[in-house]
């Protein structure tokens, strides 16, 4: 029998600043394999793409016009478009597909015989995931993943879809083992826990808060009543790391930005060293 991935341990991450996008890579992946620069690195990259498929044809002013345009990527506050998403999951040969499509079909009727889910309702991202054969949900805003029964995720994925979430299905073969020590795991917000210390906390958690009630409004509204963190937690997403955020972000994004509207190439180099390669 195949032994337990990653020794039978959860990958959870606690929402830090914006990075709920980096957090629910992370999750799906079950390790810490990108960072929010990772991120930016690959928005940036699709933003030149874009550019360039759209001056192709197009007149030069209406060329000056699209370069200054924003990034479709990325915000200057961090939220990253489900394109970044699914380039981040391509370096690892994963699939992310809508629910509502045809070939999801599957997964629609049973979505327990999947193996990971994405959810995104405005500027919010989190993954649902089966680990070791049992389902998990691994949103930033708890302070740990919820376990969830096979009878009840289709009941919970359908009461997202109700109340406006879109919903993705990711395929294709999970990483086994996070191929990263620990010493470079220490991100600061991400943890391994045991499924045993997992329901302890959420257990903690539950005696000290109400329950969450999901519901189509804001993610302000959404955080408010998830048990994971305390009021005051969810207000420690300092100025100083929002700065440095949004400088970083603004960085990879004057890089991609073409010197001329001219007919020199718009698309940069973009630096993946740090973005991890596939292992075997």
């Amino acid at each position: 029998m195949e032994g337990a991935s990653n020794g039978g341990m959860l990958y959870h991450e606690v929402q830090e600043s914006k990075l709920c996008a980096v957090h629910c890579v992370n999750t799906v992946l079950q390790g810490p394999f990108f960072s929010e620069f990772d991120l930016a690195a690959l928005a940036s990259d699709l933003d030149s793409k874009e550019r360039q498929m759209m001056l192709q044809g197009t007149t030069t002013a209406a060329a000056g016009d699209f370069l200054s345009e924003e990034s479709h990527n990325v915000s200057l506050g961090g939220d990253f478009s489900i394109q970044v998403l699914e380039k981040a999951l391509e370096v690892w040969d994963l699939q992310v597909i809508p629910l509502d499509c045809p070939v999801a079909e599957p997964a629609q009727i049973d979505p327990e015989l999947e193996n990971a889910f994405i959810c995104h309702l405005h500027d919010h991202w989190f993954c649902i995931r089966k680990v070791n054969g049992e389902w998990y949900n691994f949103d930033s805003l708890y302070a740990a993943p919820q376990h969830f029964s096979k009878f009840y995720l289709s009941a919970y994925l359908d009461s997202l879809k109700g109340s406006g979430w879109s919903i993705f299905l990711v395929r294709g073969n999970f990483p086994k083992e996070c191929p990263i020590s620990s010493s470079e795991a220490s991100n600061g917000y991400g943890q391994w826990l045991s499924p045993e210390d997992a329901e302890r906390i959420t257990k903690s958690c539950n005696l000290t808060q109400a329950p969450p009630q999901r519901n189509s409004m804001s993610q302000q509204q959404h955080t408010e009543r998830l048990p994971s963190l305390a009021e005051t937690d969810l207000q420690m997403l300092s100025d100083m790391e929002d700065e440095d955020l949004r400088a970083a972000i603004a960085a990879s994004l004057m890089d991609s930005s073409p010197a001329t509207a001219s007919g020199e190439s718009s698309i940069p180099k973009t630096e993946n060293k740090d973005i991890p390669e596939k292992t075997a």
